[in-house]
């Protein structure tokens, strides 16, 4: 792989989610924290109706518009289709190369604490998430595959990915996670610089990360309405072991429901507020370990 020469952190592609808004602020108004010797660091502002109007999103969800098959279609005409073709253009200039690096800035109100999310298991992306939980245990990394067509940000380079944090509401700053993915993106810059230098940091670590499975939805009613609830002892234990025969939902008229699954699997987006309207309680993943060395290992 060839050296990274562009990277676009973008925040605020929904525009309730504050920290990624406010830390995107906070590099345009000093880029010296983003300034890398070997490469080049744009901060841009994804939504900005939705951010000016704290909402997620105006016409519809933005991290959903980036489809080749959108960003070509000239007759879609909603906020966010010319939102999402203006942020192409930006991330790849007249005769320019395209950014080699997205890091897409999110929040939830999820338990998540600081996870990366791939959307596949691109080595450089592995050693990136194997070096950076090496160093703070705090950081998970979830890898979703998904193809462009999901129509995500991240979905438009090779090397895209999100930066995920919470448990914090909608249109709330939480000071401890904003200097977490603060401090965190720093991280990501100096190995970036150290890797353009043919300086990677070696670490002797496993790399834990967290494979999507599949989505579940709460129980519905017939016309449905949703009849149940997060179980209590499963509110906010994102990346905990869920075991068959475990209470999952809670009914309103106090019945436990179990898991049923044949094996233990590890929860994650528990009860995010903006996955009511998608049909997602919570998104289930197996727990995966990959010695560092090994990843370090692989060619790119």
């Amino acid at each position: 792989m060839s050296q990274i020469e562009r990277v676009a952190i973008v925040g605020g592609n929904h525009g309730n989610e504050l920290t990624g808004v406010h830390v995107v602020k906070k590099f345009q108004q000093y880029p010296n924290l983003i300034d890398r010797a070997s490469f080049e660091t744009l901060a841009l502002l994804g939504n900005l109706k939705a951010i000016e109007e704290g909402k997620r999103y105006i016409d519809k969800d933005l991290n959903r518009c980036f489809t080749n098959q959108g960003l070509q279609n000239p007759q879609l005409s909603s906020y966010e289709d010319r939102r999402a073709k203006a942020i192409q253009h930006i991330l790849q200039p007249q005769n320019q190369p395209f950014v080699d690096v997205i890091i897409d800035l999110h929040s939830t109100t999820a338990n998540m604490g600081l996870s990366l999310i791939f959307s596949d298991m691109h080595p450089f992306l592995l050693r990136l998430g194997a070096y950076l939980s090496s160093i703070n245990p705090m950081v998970k990394v979830f890898v979703n595959q998904q193809s462009r067509e999901g129509g995500f940000l991240r979905s438009l380079c090779e090397l895209g990915f999100v930066i995920e944090v919470g448990a914090v509401a909608q249109n709330i700053l939480n000071a401890e996670l904003f200097q977490q993915t603060e401090q965190l993106i720093y991280g990501i810059l100096d190995y970036f610089e150290g890797y353009n230098q043919g300086n990677i940091p070696q670490t002797n670590s496993t790399l834990t990360f967290y494979q999507y499975i599949k989505t579940i939805d709460y129980p519905r009613s017939s016309r449905g309405e949703i009849k149940a609830m997060i179980h209590p002892h499963l509110q906010f234990r994102d990346y905990e072991p869920l075991n068959p025969g475990d209470p999952m939902f809670l009914t309103f008229e106090g019945k436990d429901i179990f898991y049923e699954g044949e094996s233990t699997v590890y929860p994650i987006f528990i009860n995010e507020a903006a996955y009511y309207e998608k049909g997602i309680a919570m998104h289930l993943s197996q727990k995966q370990q990959e010695s560092t060395e090994f990843i370090i290992e692989i060619p790119v």
